[in-house]
């Protein structure tokens, strides 16, 4: 089997706001007498948006309209029509995830993405995404080294830690291009209250909005952002990586200073001065200012295509937190099973009762019948009170074993089974409506598994979803 999907990705940042479409291709990379194995086997950008400025009406208010304006305006030049997309991830990015109507601007959005859309705007999320949109994976896996990705946008920076292809952490930290905006003539319009992590009041005074601000006088600033981020570098990384907008400006900065209304043309050299004196190895990303859409449009969404079992699932279904049993419940006996499925649902009730829950198993390879049919006992009963409450049973394993645990569960209604999937506590999943004939199920994770305190000082990595 060998089949396409159309993805779109769509991130809009503190700077800029920019799509990309990507032809992910399906493969059953299984031999023709094993379990069928999907898996994306290739990734292909077929198009690059113009790059935008992310509009804004006020400081803490986006311009939804506008930013709906600028998606509509690049599907008609890129040929696409909405029902052409199969999947893909509207993410917004930096400060801007901290506007007060950001959620607002992902419903204006989703109707682009397909019936399938991760809506988030987690750090961790950012810095995954940039980096395997810039090959930061790739290369580390690829030289077999330990390599620090570095995204610096317009309101963040956002680091992720590879070992030879294997993310070991992400962190973030408030240093970005945009924190001091300024005018045309120099003048500075805006200051960030995150500058106030990096430097004392007579910095800070010196970019007070109304200030005439001078590469001279901006010098200290950037220099003492760029000392934040250098803090952050741990030790035993054979090199560096960027991307964002700011990492354009460390190796070829506007003659104008001023050119981008904000410090990024400054901050960029300062940064590589500061680590270049550490000796560090620095390197651009093989994509910059477009990783992290690149990412957010190819790299986002995987596949459970195993074995699956659905019936009567209005999908998608979307950010369902991860219920994970531990070993020594999953292989107690099945009555203790099922209590044990009761009592944690109610982690996650609300005032309104019981929510839409995913129970994750770590499943068992080629069981016997009878066991598999003990487990679904079992899972069945402990996912009663969801059916009850008019929820769909969810039953999320790594082992390959989803087809045959759905069939003995048997009953009528809802139920959905997937297999291929690691999850945890702390996560959380979409799944998306079946693709190649009904036989893969799009899957993302986001979860808080890789959520770090940044090495070196300053804010910790916000408590956010990030999609893997």
């Amino acid at each position: 089997m060998r089949e396409t999907l159309l993805s779109v990705g769509i991130d809009i940042g503190t700077s800029t706001t920019q799509l990309v479409a990507s032809r992910l291709t399906l493969e059953n990379r299984a031999t023709p007498f094993s379990v069928p194995r999907v898996e994306i086997a290739g990734r292909e950008v077929v198009y690059r948006s113009g790059i935008h400025f992310t509009p804004l009406l006020s400081d803490t208010r986006i311009d939804a309209q506008e930013v709906r304006d600028i998606v509509a305006a690049e599907y008609r030049k890129a040929g696409l029509e909405r029902g052409q997309v199969e999947t893909g991830a509207v993410i917004i990015t930096g400060e801007t995830a901290r506007k007060e109507n950001a959620r607002e601007v992902l419903a204006a959005l989703s109707d682009f993405a397909g019936d399938f859309v991760v809506a988030t705007a987690g750090p961790d999320l950012e810095s995954i995404l940039a980096a395997r949109g810039a090959g930061a994976d790739r290369y580390a896996e690829e030289h077999r080294c330990r390599i620090l990705h570095i995204d610096i946008g317009g309101g963040t920076s956002n680091t992720a830690l590879f070992d030879c292809g294997a993310l070991l952490e992400t962190g973030c930290l408030d240093i970005g291009g945009r924190l001091v905006k300024v005018g045309p003539d120099g003048t500075v319009t805006y200051r960030s209250p995150a500058l106030a992590e990096w430097m004392g009041p007579a910095l800070l005074d010196a970019v007070s909005p109304g200030r005439r601000a001078s590469p001279e006088s901006l010098a200290p600033v950037v220099e003492a952002l760029a000392e934040g981020l250098a803090r952050a570098v741990p030790e035993g990384v054979a090199a560096l990586s960027f991307s964002g907008g700011v990492a354009d400006c460390m190796w070829d900065p506007p003659a104008d200073w001023r050119a981008y209304g904000d410090i990024g043309p400054l901050l960029g050299p300062a940064i590589r001065r500061r680590l270049e004196r550490e000796g560090l190895r620095l390197m651009p990303g093989t994509e910059t200012i477009r990783a992290t859409v690149i990412g957010a449009g190819a790299h986002s969404v995987e596949v459970s295509g195993s074995t699956i079992f659905y019936r009567e699932v209005a999908f998608p279904l979307k950010s369902l937190p991860v219920l994970r049993l531990g070993p020594e419940e999953e292989r107690g006996d099945p009555e203790a099973l099922a209590a044990a499925i009761r009592r944690k649902l109610k982690w996650y009730a609300d005032e309104g009762g019981l929510v839409q829950t995913a129970l994750a198993l770590e499943g068992e390879v080629s069981p016997p019948y009878r066991r598999v049919r003990e487990l679904a006992a079992a899972v069945r009963e402990g996912l009663a009170p969801l059916e009850a409450a008019g929820l769909v049973p969810v039953v999320v394993l790594e082992r390959d074993m989803a087809k045959a645990l759905g069939q003995a569960m048997g009953g009528t209604g809802p139920l959905l089974c997937l297999d291929g999937v690691s999850v945890d506590n702390g996560d959380y999943i979409d799944i998306g409506a079946p693709v190649a004939g009904g036989t893969v199920l799009p899957v993302v994770v986001k979860t808080l598994a890789f959520q770090k305190t940044h090495q070196g000082g300053g804010a910790p990595a916000r408590d956010e979803e990030e999609t893997r």
